[in-house]
């Protein structure tokens, strides 16, 4: 059904509830490697119980079954994790400061390095697309580069100040080696490497941007910025807030390829009046479709409208699941491999599985 017919009708069918941890589930990250023709998609979640699972799907019976808890390695809350491209390794973050590595050996999960350096809780991580550099951020206002090095070696590259509060994510660009956080400190920050191999600041997106003029109306966001998320392109960014509203943002890609510094990102839309709690995550699927997860329980899906206005395009709500989970939604994230299957996770603990179908009614 086409996304972009306004007449079309969807559902949000749920697969599976996936229990087994025993505390709020903080976020999760499907294996990019796995759900092609010959593999079954892989599931990896993170939660207050200071634990990992690893979920997979059956090939006979097409259900989700825990395969490995990774525990005894982070002593407080897991906060964030996810695969490297390859799908060899997984990273994860806690709230006890450090960062684990793990990889698969033989079916079984191994702790390979731990990252130390950050005073205190690490909220998430984040790999760049040629799994040669990671990236964490933490409560204590930094974000640190880690260079990858042989042997399951990592070596700080850079330590990066600039927010004035806790950073809540950090998240590569899809092809390029630029880096995005945001923060407490409701702005978007965009860093890349200069000339001499040091990392710097290149935009804040705040709520009044230099770049902007002062009879403008502000642009950024006004409170805590959740998350962050890109499109297909890699051309259109979009972030949560505590504010309630989603942002679109846009850069000319092909600048930024050529390595020109002076590109900026430029609000180009905001959804409001859709969420009234906050916003904890949103993400962009490879057809366009926006998924939000936020603080009343609900799951909410946007796509751009057909009659998008001169000015900049608009979104329209295509889907709102009232209650799709007990308690706020930490997280949502799209298969990597299946069009319109999407996973969530809760302050109810327990992780679903999702299909945005055609409503037949």
């Amino acid at each position: 059904m086409d996304l972009n017919d306004e007449g079309s009708h969807f559902e949000l069918k749920e697969i599976q509830t996936l229990s087994g941890h025993t505390d709020r589930v903080w976020s999760l990250a499907w294996n990019p490697a796995t759900g092609t023709d010959d593999t079954q998609p892989v599931i990896a979640s993170c939660s207050g119980d200071k634990t990992v699972r690893i979920w997979e799907r059956s090939a006979l019976t097409r259900s989700w079954d825990c395969k490995a808890v990774l525990e005894e390695t982070h002593t407080r809350t897991v906060r964030s994790c996810t695969w490297s491209p390859s799908g060899k390794l997984l990273a994860t973050a806690s709230f006890d400061a450090t960062t684990a590595i793990w990889e698969n050996v033989g079916g079984d999960f191994q702790c390979v390095s731990t990252l130390e350096g950050h005073e205190n809780e690490v909220k998430s991580v984040s790999w760049n697309a040629s799994e040669s550099l990671l990236a964490t951020c933490s409560r204590d206002k930094t974000v640190w580069i880690w260079e990858v090095m042989p042997g399951n070696e990592f070596e700080c590259a850079s330590v990066l100040q600039g927010h004035t509060q806790d950073v809540k994510m950090v998240k590569w660009h899809p092809t390029m080696d630029i880096l995005f956080s945001c923060s407490y400190d409701n702005t978007i920050k965009v860093w890349a490497e200069d000339d001499t191999g040091d990392w710097h600041c290149i935009q804040t997106i705040g709520e009044s941007s230099k770049y902007y003029l002062k009879s403008l109306p502000k642009i950024g966001h006004s409170s805590t910025v959740w998350a962050i998320s890109f499109n297909a392109e890699g051309n259109k960014m979009v972030t949560c807030s505590d504010d309630l509203t989603l942002k679109v943002w846009e850069a000319d890609i092909e600048g930024m390829r050529s390595g020109d510094d002076q590109v900026l990102w430029k609000h180009i839309s905001t959804l409001t009046g859709y969420h009234d709690r906050t916003i904890f995550s949103v993400h962009w699927s490879r057809e366009g479709i926006i998924a939000s997860g936020a603080a009343d329980d609900a799951i909410r899906f946007f796509v751009e409208s057909k009659d998008s206005a001169v000015d900049g395009p608009s979104y329209r709500l295509l889907l709102k699941k009232e209650k799709a989970h007990d308690m706020d939604v930490n997280v949502v994230q799209w298969s990597p491999g299946e069009n319109r299957v999407l996973a969530s996770a809760s302050d109810d603990g327990t992780i679903k599985i999702w299909e945005l179908a055609a409503n037949s009614t």
